[in-house]
């Protein structure tokens, strides 16, 4: 297997192969969401940003497989993975609803290599949605060296209660943008340029992780209005027809 080269830098990314993962434990803490943590033995370990593929197969040998950004740091003994319900969600609606505790699953990880944080950088981190979940292992593999002050980070949704890891980002001090309640002193409104201008720095990676709209525009305010390099923007998009759902 070729493994990928890091965006950042000219390592390389690791990658592993199929492996059975057990359902460790899970709990749901968004009303679409839910956290899963996996026991996979012999895994590679992964780096902040990369995902996995889970492969459903069904008793007539019909196969469904989806990517799940990994919100757990390196080091970690388990793999963690939110998945939100998609409506019509053939993998997302079976581990939303039906997986259990002690369950076996197939998967495939870490994978990718563009959208990865090394560590050792500044970086810009904007979030929509469970866009946030690599941010997640962003966040938490800089809490685990030591350099939290590395790390900016935006996260929007609508409500606070449909933001997974909500109270994790605010306690790590991220601008939470709610676009139907107020936050504190912000009103409701969407995401905006005057919102992440306190958080640019010179220097800085930005890594941008939503739905492709949410994508599409919070990368216009960073190149646009923000003046950031789009060769310093990297940008992951989810969703049904998009890539790794996070």
């Amino acid at each position: 297997m070729t493994e990928p080269t890091l965006g950042l830098g000219g390592r390389r990314a690791p990658a592993g192969g199929w492996r059975t993962a057990t359902v460790a434990a899970l709990d749901r803490p968004t009303p679409r969401g839910v956290r899963l943590l996996l026991d996979v033995p012999h895994r590679v370990e992964h780096l902040p940003g990369q995902h996995y593929v889970v492969r459903l197969t069904a008793e007539d040998g019909y196969r469904a497989q989806r990517s799940y950004s990994v919100a757990s740091p390196p080091g970690d003994p388990q793999v963690e993975l939110f998945v939100e319900r998609l409506e019509d969600g053939e993998v997302s609606g079976y581990l939303a609803d039906v997986v259990e505790p002690g369950d076996v699953l197939e998967v495939r990880g870490p994978i990718g290599g563009w959208f990865v944080w090394d560590g050792r950088g500044p970086a810009l981190l904007v979030g929509g949605g469970s866009g946030v979940v690599p941010l997640v292992s962003m966040l938490r593999t800089a809490r685990d060296r030591g350099r939290p002050d590395l790390l900016r980070v935006a996260a929007a949704a609508r409500t606070r209660t449909l933001l997974p890891y909500a109270d994790e980002l605010a306690g790590a001090g991220a601008l939470l943008a709610l676009s139907r309640e107020a936050n504190g002193v912000r009103r409701p409104g969407r995401l905006t340029a005057a919102d992440l201008v306190p958080l640019v720095e010179p220097g800085q990676t930005a890594f941008v992780c939503g739905s492709a709209s949410f994508a599409e525009a919070a990368s216009r305010l960073l190149v646009d209005e923000l003046g950031m390099a789009p060769a310093d923007v990297r940008v992951e998009r989810f969703g049904p027809s998009g890539g790794p759902a996070a």
